[in-house]
């Protein structure tokens, strides 16, 4: 990895822009995991995290300069503007007044997707898919579109149902004013809101598939689907009478002030399934993914990442290991599936190695890959699909002309079990492979 001739070792500044460069996302994954060791993000001494000069934030309105403002929860930062008039001078004022108009109205329409909690100078790398989801909502609201089709997939994720109303009101805003809005949901609210419903089903997978009612949420009441079972009240999903009791021991996480958490003592008892809840915005991802998470991973495995403040940690003895399940894509490649990720194709690899089939014609587990060559389909390269770049649009995915979509060549398809190629058996659902 290193190169000790190379001209960048010669100074500090070399090595500096040596590590940058394998930080860079042309570098391989595990140069920027080398690079990431030296690294570490922090304040900026000069601005303080304000990222303009000094002579910038030297200009301000009512004691108040730019970054002070884009810091403010939204809600204080619409109360701010709503009381500023008095302290502006008469020219200021004429000149204020159009802006602010449109300032409030923009806030108003984030204040109304229940985003009250954010402060508009959140990086959004830091947002979650519901309140990103959101912000594009307010955004549409705030375009005053008209004749658009809409299309939100469960934009009621991650979304307290304190402010599911709101959520649904700005939906209807949206419709009023000459658009159609499609949502996919499973939110009781959502449904029973809404002026038409198409219920699809019965079931999942192959038993799915069909509308088993289309028409308004009051003629569904009256049928028997199982959505409708549920809104009813005719079936239920019952709270457990008994508790599990745990196993006796807790973890203690004391003093936790990262972002908006207030120096918060919590204690999880272990052997149990916990669920941490609360308002959007009430700290609920600092405490666990940004600061109990990563003080796992350091103490088990040397993990780069820091956790934010805190005070002190008990109960480690009592696990041995942290696994974060989280809603990052499956696998390195595009390739990547269900089988290769849970690691039973190796399995159902091997099975047909040892077909007589495939041993007459000497094959090996490789060839029935599809991310090595040999067995794969070589115009693919084992997708399965070719990517056509659209100027000016997304890009499209068609099947492979070659192999249709089966991602092997000929001969590998020619080796069978029970009459099913390994394509077959990938293209299966997984209760018809068992």
């Amino acid at each position: 990895l290193i190169h000790t001739s190379s001209d960048y070792f010669t100074t500090y500044e070399g090595i500096i822009k040596y590590i940058q460069m394998m930080q860079e996302k042309d570098a391989s994954a595990t140069a920027q995991k080398w690079a990431e060791q030296f690294a570490k993000t922090d304040v900026c001494p000069e601005c303080h995290g304000a990222r303009l000069n000094r002579e910038a934030l030297h200009y301000r309105i009512h004691d108040k300069n730019i970054y002070q403002l884009a810091s403010m929860d939204i809600s204080e930062l619409y109360e701010w503007l709503e009381g500023v008039n008095p302290h502006l001078e008469e020219k200021q004022r004429k000149i204020a007044e159009e802006i602010l108009k449109e300032l409030k109205s923009r806030l108003r329409f984030l204040l109304d997707v229940g985003l009250d909690y954010l402060s508009l100078n959140r990086t959004s790398v830091s947002l979650s898919g519901g309140e990103s989801q959101r912000i594009r909502l307010a955004t549409q609201i705030g375009s005053q579109l008209v004749n658009v089709l809409y299309i939100l997939d469960e934009p009621s994720i991650g979304l307290h149902q304190r402010d599911n109303l709101r959520l649904i009101n700005s939906l209807k805003k949206l419709r009023d004013t000459g658009n159609s809005v499609i949502v996919v949901e499973h939110d009781k609210d959502m449904m029973l809101a809404s002026d038409y419903v198409i219920d699809m089903g019965p079931k999942a997978g192959r038993l799915g598939g069909d509308v088993v009612f289309a028409g308004t949420p009051r003629e569904m009441l009256r049928t028997h689907t199982l959505t409708s079972q549920y809104l009813n009240g005719e079936c239920a999903i019952e709270v457990p009478a008994k508790r599990r009791e745990g196993n006796g021991h807790s973890l203690w996480l004391r003093g936790a002030k990262g972002n908006n958490l207030k120096n918060v003592d919590v204690e999880f008892p272990l052997g149990k399934l916990i669920c941490v809840t609360g308002v959007s915005g009430s700290g609920k991802s600092t405490l666990i993914n940004e600061t109990l998470q990563p003080i796992l991973s350091q103490k088990f495995y040397r993990s780069l990442q820091d956790p934010l403040d805190y005070d002190s940690i008990e109960g480690l003895e009592y696990i041995d290991k942290v696994v974060n399940v989280d809603q990052s894509p499956l696998g390195r490649t595009p390739r990547s599936n269900p089988a290769t990720y849970t690691g039973v194709f190796s399995d159902i690899r091997n099975l047909f190695v040892g077909l007589p089939e495939a041993k007459i014609r000497g094959y090996k587990p490789g060839r029935f890959s599809f991310n090595v060559s040999g067995g794969r389909c070589e115009a693919c390269q084992g997708n399965g699909s070719k990517c056509i770049e659209m100027n000016f649009l997304p890009d499209v995915y068609v099947p492979c002309e070659v192999c249709h979509g089966k991602r092997y060549n000929r001969e590998t398809l020619e080796v069978r079990f029970k009459g099913k190629s390994i394509a077959d058996v990938l293209d299966m659902t997984i209760n018809r492979a068992v």
